[in-house]
């Protein structure tokens, strides 16, 4: 029998659970695929709208698919009255995902065919999802501050129409570009702990909010979708070129990590990382200042420095690495940087829960049941006996 304290697995690392044709995670080649599709062509030639229309649909939408896509998008962006409203009862210093999960179930009251299982069903709500998440946010960050919420514009992209919500400036063409590719960058990344989440409580055949909300719970824990905003804090810590060096080594030396360096699955590099990097330095130079990108290659450099004399191995940086410059100068404040990740991932989670639900020509069947070894205590051969309140020890 197993021990207390054995291990007999850890987080289902390495562990097949599902076969997909959504996502390949090729970290030995330092590849990330999308329906086959690599991510470095979909980042250059591809705008958020098509990826997501890819990640459900199962291919490239034609030009009027596309069109009808971006239509249903934008007729779906508008949050039901009553969400706003309770949004304005909530206390400014809620953190942004829990407000976020929270609107979630929220938007399942208000549609009255929230219990209809049908593909059908399930691929029209993929969409308002995918529409409302920046609605939800952007709005939020304006109640809190004491601002009223705004509508978006019909002539603006998905990315451009979340800066302007947020800000309430329309972003100039190179921001929203950069933006969009944010998106692109980080809607899909196969079986991470917020798309197992979402899965697993597919399986039960729950509707797509239930799912979506499992999916925005797990990415609020900070070993998933915190990781950029944790990056930011560093270099704010940091604050000065002249202690970096100190920095990284003491961290390192300690058996600490340094935010943003390393991934658990790319070990030759993250291949989102080299498109996000040439970003974060031109938003930089946009902004007219380059502080923070380069004091964050100051500590790419060191720590890939000190982690080769440690051991003697390589390490590069993350996607998140290169995010959190590019948002902080984007003026996106740092509590929003997850929920910006759950606007992209919900295009990724959607798939993944239409996948659960309705691969093959008829809903599948398998209930998530993994099994677990006990390891609890025994009082004799079987079980415990019970002790009357009157003789427990006190």
């Amino acid at each position: 029998m197993t021990e207390p304290g054995d291990i007999i697995n850890t987080g289902l690392r390495g562990v097949p659970v599902a076969s997909t044709r959504i996502c390949l995670v090729d970290g030995k080649a330092g590849k990330l695929v999308y329906r086959g599709y690599n991510i470095t062509e979909l980042a250059e030639n591809a705008t958020f709208e098509e990826v997501a229309y890819l990640l459900l649909f199962e291919h490239l939408p034609p030009e009027k698919e596309l069109a009808d896509f971006k239509a249903q998008l934008t007729q779906k962006t508008p949050l039901p009255g009553q969400l706003v409203a309770a949004l304005k009862t909530r206390p400014a210093n809620a953190l942004p995902m829990d407000i976020l999960q929270a609107c979630v179930p929220m938007l399942a009251n208000h549609d009255p065919e929230a219990g209809d299982l049908s593909r059908e069903k399930a691929t029209d709500t993929a969409i308002g999802l995918i529409a409302r998440f920046p609605a939800i946010m952007a709005a939020w960050h304006r109640i809190r501050n004491g601002l009223e919420p705004l509508a978006p514009k019909p002539e603006l992209g998905h990315a451009a129409n979340f800066l302007f919500m947020l800000t309430g400036e329309t972003p100039d063409p190179e921001t929203a570009k950069f933006m969009d590719t944010c998106l692109v960058l980080h809607a899909e990344h196969s079986f991470n702990a917020s798309t197992f989440s979402a899965r697993q409580v597919a399986s039960s055949r729950a509707h797509m909010y239930a799912a979506a909300a499992a999916g925005v719970g797990s990415l609020s824990g900070e070993l998933h979708g915190g990781a950029n905003a944790r990056v930011m804090q560093m270099l704010l810590d940091i604050g000065a070129l002249d202690r970096v060096d100190n920095y990284v080594e003491s961290r390192l030396k300690a058996g600490e990590k340094v935010m943003g360096m390393g991934h658990a699955v790319y070990k030759n590099g993250d291949p989102r990382a080299a498109i996000l990097a040439p970003m974060s330095r031109q938003m930089g130079e946009k902004t007219g200042n380059l502080k923070w990108y380069e004091l964050g290659e100051a500590v790419r450099k060191k720590a890939a420095e000190v982690f080769r004399e440690l051991k003697g191995a390589e390490i590069y940086p993350n996607v998140d690495f290169y995010s959190a410059t590019t948002y902080y100068a984007m003026g996106i404040p740092i509590d929003l940087f997850t929920p910006v990740f759950a606007i992209s991932r919900i295009s990724g989670w959607c798939a993944h829960v239409i996948e659960e639900q309705f691969a093959g020509a008829a809903p599948k069947p398998a209930l998530y049941r993994p099994a677990s070894e006990y390891v609890g205590e025994y009082c004799g051969p079987e079980e415990c006996e019970f002790v009357p309140m009157e003789k427990r020890p006190s």
